[in-house]
């Protein structure tokens, strides 16, 4: 509310900003906005949507998330171990390794088609607790953020809202995964050492004790903190500009199966950029869950700015697919259980207001 002198004079003010007017708002009440929820979660509508299981930022909500995380990352890595496999023994013995399909015939000559499968437990135990402190954690730390920055603050910061609440929740994910990122690499790539997670995990505990299983953990964190980052911001934003750009009409009137689609596409324009920025710390984790001993800065030296990069090829094509199909696999999960999947997000009409951008 401003009096009408002081408005007038506001008004012809030669330097007011060209995009900002004042105009009068009412603004509601403490006690009507509590009324009809209007001091409720800024990123979406916490209410109950109708044909939604429950409310969006519940409890129930962000176990389901986290059970949706499991099936997203547990099967889809699982899945793709044979290809793991191979691109780790590129990175720790590229002079045997020398390409991806040299990696599946020496693999295949040596150990059979059996060989392929090798570290399967691990990389499906582990990955399935990273799917759900990943994507549970995610939910809980965008809502949490947005509360606190505001409904206006999150759609102007949404890019750096998506970083930070990725960031945090790979935090607590990457923990949960490291002892068996630990188990699944020294299985892989030291034949002879263990043929199965049953015999591996007390082996390594036996001869380096409980550090055996976390030494990974801080190149663990560079390698899947800026991989996560990217995964999250660039498929948000990538889903935000297929509809606003290259899909025909708008979200609401597209089908549960044309949403999918844009979800995939989105999954895989995230994830090649997520194989980028995350491959040198890869390499450097594969190299060191093999070596005994060794440390993540000797490992760094050893390889050199040429080595790091040794199978980028082959982790494109697998963390592209996987990205796709972990987020497909997400939503999907969503839309079974009829979660809440709010919009892309819009401008709040109290930013328009600001912006003069509402009549």
């Amino acid at each position: 509310m401003y009096p009408n002198s002081l408005t007038q004079l506001a008004r012809a003010n030669p330097f007011s900003a060209p995009l900002f007017t004042l105009q009068k708002v009412e603004e509601p009440s403490q006690s009507l906005a509590a009324e009809h929820g209007l001091n409720k979660r800024t990123l979406a509508a916490a209410a109950v949507a109708e044909g939604d299981s429950c409310e969006f930022g519940s409890s129930h909500y962000f176990i389901m998330c986290g059970i949706g995380g499991i099936l997203s990352c547990g099967t889809t890595h699982t899945a793709l171990v044979p290809l793991d496999l191979v691109k780790c023994r590129l990175q720790v013995d590229p002079d045997k390794y020398k390409s991806i399909f040299k990696g599946f015939s020496i693999t295949i000559k040596e150990d059979s088609m059996r060989g392929l499968a090798k570290g399967w437990a691990p990389t499906f135990i582990g990955y399935s607790m990273q799917g759900l402190c990943k994507f549970g954690f995610y939910e809980v730390f965008k809502i949490t953020y947005s509360d606190f920055i505001g409904e206006e603050n999150t759609y102007l910061w949404r890019t750096s809202l998506y970083l930070a609440a990725s960031a945090s929740a790979e935090f607590f994910a990457d923990i949960a995964l490291a002892p068996m990122e630990a188990c699944k690499v020294r299985i892989q790539t030291c034949p002879g050492y263990a043929s199965n997670l049953r015999q591996c995990a007390p082996k390594m505990f036996a001869e380096e004790g409980l550090w055996a299983f976390y030494k990974g953990v801080v190149p663990l964190w560079m390698r899947q903190i800026p991989y996560t980052m990217m995964k999250f911001a660039c498929f948000e934003r990538t889903v935000e500009l297929l509809y606003k750009h290259v899909v025909p009409k708008p979200r609401a009137e597209c089908s549960k199966s044309e949403q999918l689609v844009v979800t995939f596409v989105a999954g895989y324009i995230a994830g090649v950029f997520c194989a980028i920025v995350s491959h040198p710390a890869d390499s450097v984790v594969s190299v060191l869950n093999k070596e005994s001993g060794s440390s993540a800065i000797g490992v760094l030296k050893k390889l050199g700015p040429k080595g790091v990069w040794k199978g980028l090829v082959a982790r494109i094509i697998m963390i592209g697919t996987l990205t796709a199909l972990q987020w497909f696999i997400y939503d999907s999960v969503k839309v079974y259980f009829r979660l809440p999947r709010p919009p892309p997000p819009e401008m709040p009409e109290s930013l328009k207001k600001k912006l003069g951008l509402t009549e």
